[in-house]
């Protein structure tokens, strides 16, 4: 394991800051730390060079079987598989389609999404050329016509009012032939529901590997067979190995060392026993609360979130008997050596993430907020 002091000697050279990360798995602050095991899986791969894309077929297969699903494609990241799966559902296995992306002419090119689900990441799907267009809930059967290629549904936003469930868009969009596009980006644990989105029906689901413990730059793209197979075309591989014109992905490329990092993740997840590592974060909350007890004008609340860790240490902040507010706080643990990064909800409350942090970094962060508020 690379020590703080030595992590912090590299990004010294280069003049950036070393962050204790008590936010997640954050994109920005690197998304992920593999484990152990990953990182000697990574080191196998360095030993020899591979043919890529077979290693993209064996692995696909090996994480579909993980995830019981038909088939899995190792991408970029979470966005890049959607972007991926969006071309299969325009242009198919059909090689004049791809090489004309990203012009749609003449192709379904439409992308509906909820007017409830409109999201930050939503974009993703319109890299190939796809036009992404949002309508109400009761309008969605009426617009799922000849052009319409997808319809994007944010697993995280499954509930939101004015807007139909997964089952019921699956449904709608079943009955007029039209796929549906799962972003389930960090929504990994449980691990039925993990499992759940292809189960009942999503033809595509793009998942975040860096939620798993594999790279920031990782991604899952699994579902249909046909449709992961036509993903396949748009990639990286296909740009460099088949015999017709060029496909639009070859930016999407992933090294071998990452492809390998997501499967070993992936096998390690599943086999990770939840509840004691659920039971060690509490813990470790739990005791940071302790530690925090009496701040004035701070409520301390262990509460639900999403991702790998169900559970987060929220700080409610009265601005006007706490000792700082929360955008004095987030700048003080931010400006100092290392940097803090903590979760933000407005100007209401910061909240710590144990997914992230280290066990032995927790007295740190207590330690400086304490400064802080106490």
């Amino acid at each position: 394991m690379t020590s703080t002091a030595n992590a912090s000697g590299v990004f010294d050279l280069l003049g950036v800051k070393s962050v204790i990360n008590a936010r997640g798995n954050n994109t920005v602050l690197g998304g992920s730390t593999p484990s152990a095991a990953v990182h000697r899986a990574m080191l196998d791969a360095e030993r020899y060079y591979v043919d890529m894309q077979d290693l993209l077929e064996r692995s696909g297969k090996a994480i579909a079987s993980m995830l019981e699903c038909d088939a899995a494609y190792v991408t970029p990241g979470a966005a890049a598989a959607l972007a991926l799966g969006t071309a299969a559902c325009m242009a198919g296995a059909d090689p004049e389609k791809i090489q004309q992306l990203p012009d749609t002419t003449g192709m379904p090119n439409t992308v509906l999404i909820q007017s409830g689900h409109r999201y930050h990441y939503q974009r993703a799907v319109t890299v190939a050329g796809a036009k992404l267009v949002d309508v109400e809930a009761g309008q969605l059967e009426a617009a799922l016509d000849a052009h319409v290629a997808a319809v994007l549904f944010p697993a995280h936003l499954d509930g939101a009012p004015n807007t139909l469930s997964l089952v019921e868009v699956i449904q709608r969009a079943h009955a007029h032939e039209i796929p549906v596009i799962v972003d389930a980006a960090g929504r990994i644990y449980p691990i039925e529901r993990f499992k759940s989105y292809t189960k009942l029906g999503a033809d595509l689901v793009a998942f975040g590997a860096k939620y798993l413990g594999a790279l920031n730059a990782s991604g899952i793209l699994c579902g249909r067979a046909d449709l992961v197979s036509a993903a396949k075309l748009d990639g990286f591989i296909a740009f460099e190995t088949e015999a017709w014109e060029k496909s639009w992905g070859r930016p999407l490329k992933v090294d071998r060392q990452t492809i390998v990092a997501v499967v070993a993740a992936l096998r390690e997840w599943l086999d990770t026993d939840h509840e004691a590592r659920l039971a060690g974060y509490e813990r470790r909350l739990e005791a940071m609360k302790s530690e925090l007890q009496g701040a004035p004008g701070v409520r301390l609340s262990i509460v639900s979130a999403e991702g790998p860790s169900p559970r987060v240490l929220r700080l409610d902040v009265d601005p006007n008997t706490a000792r700082h507010n929360v955008s004095q706080l987030v700048e003080a643990l931010w400006s100092g050596k290392p940097a803090i990064a903590v979760g933000r909800d407005g100007d209401s409350a910061i909240s710590i993430n144990p997914v992230t942090l280290r066990e032995e970094d927790d007295g740190t962060v207590v330690s400086r907020l304490g400064n802080l508020l106490l």
